[in-house]
């Protein structure tokens, strides 16, 4: 089924998956999938590794869950170390295999490079990437957004425009990076409404694990960490276990808080762990997610 059909008529709980460095590191994978099925997830999405590594295993992942579950997948894939020769090889395996749904990115520089450069023969950017596909095979799409704004943005008016075109270049929804103020989650829907973006808009809601963590990836991606969750991250700074359950606790009321303004979905970052989405599904009790 297509993510866009199920939009239509519900909103949704989803949560992404990372292949691991090694192949003996899929079957945790696995696992974890499957402590988290008991929700009923709308879908599952399963990323490509940085820089375009570890594909082999996201093609892996996603082709056995799609064909060994009962879940819905969306598949990532991104220009990185890739020509379209290549791409076209991974969306035709990836459509052969029947998964219907997929998210295209950039993708990230190379680990030690500061700067995406394209493979020969390959995309720059995700519109290209999308284009391609929307002309050549038959996936429903997805874009990602950023509503603080992509780390390479110059501001938030071009980054809008950036959004603007993915949908143009067929995205059917969007799917936001984490954040941790929903009021800039709330802004940002606004001003994509206000440009005429009106496709379906996913909250994706990180799970703080801990400090050193969280504090790494919000620097990465250039997301602002509020007051009240600073508070938090400096109170459980030596204590993981802590700072883990505090996270919970902070998703909870983040998702409560959505869930309560009309988000049409959230996206939890699972980070292929299943302790605290599962936790904070039972604070949460989502209707048609609690597990019997």
């Amino acid at each position: 089924m297509t993510i866009i059909d199920i939009l239509q008529s519900t909103r949704t709980m989803s949560y992404e998956f990372y292949p691991p460095r090694e192949a003996d590191g899929i079957p945790a994978v696995f696992r974890a999938i499957e402590r988290l099925a008991p929700y009923n997830p709308d879908f599952i999405s399963v990323t490509y590794g940085a820089g375009g590594t570890t594909r082999s295993f996201t093609e892996e992942i996603a082709i056995k869950t799609q064909q060994e579950t009962d879940c819905t997948v969306m598949a990532h894939i991104t220009c990185a170390g890739q020509s379209q020769e290549q791409l076209d090889g991974v969306l035709g395996r990836l459509q052969d295999a029947g998964i219907e749904n997929l998210i295209a990115l950039r993708g990230d520089a190379p680990a030690g490079e500061s700067d995406f450069v394209a493979e020969e023969g390959g995309f720059a950017h995700a519109t290209d990437l999308m284009k391609h596909i929307s002309a050549e095979f038959n996936f429903c799409l997805a874009g990602a957004c950023y509503p603080e704004g992509h780390v390479s943005s110059p501001n938030l008016v071009t980054d809008m425009e950036h959004t603007k075109w993915k949908v143009a270049a067929g995205a059917k929804f969007l799917i936001t990076q984490m954040f941790y103020e929903n009021d800039d989650f709330h802004d940002f829907v606004k001003r994509a409404r206000a440009v005429g973006i009106d496709v379906p808009i996913i909250a994706g809601v990180l799970p703080v694990l801990s400090t050193a963590q969280i504090r790494r990836f919000t620097q990465l991606c250039g997301v602002n960490i509020p007051p009240k969750l600073e508070a938090i991250l400096q109170k459980y700074s030596e204590d993981d276990n802590g700072m883990r359950e505090a996270g919970i606790e902070y998703a909870t009321e983040q998702v409560q808080d959505l869930w309560k303004q009309g988000v049409q979905g959230v996206h939890f970052y699972a980070l292929n762990r299943s302790y605290s989405i599962s936790k904070i599904l039972d604070n949460l009790n989502l209707p048609g997610h609690i597990p019997q």
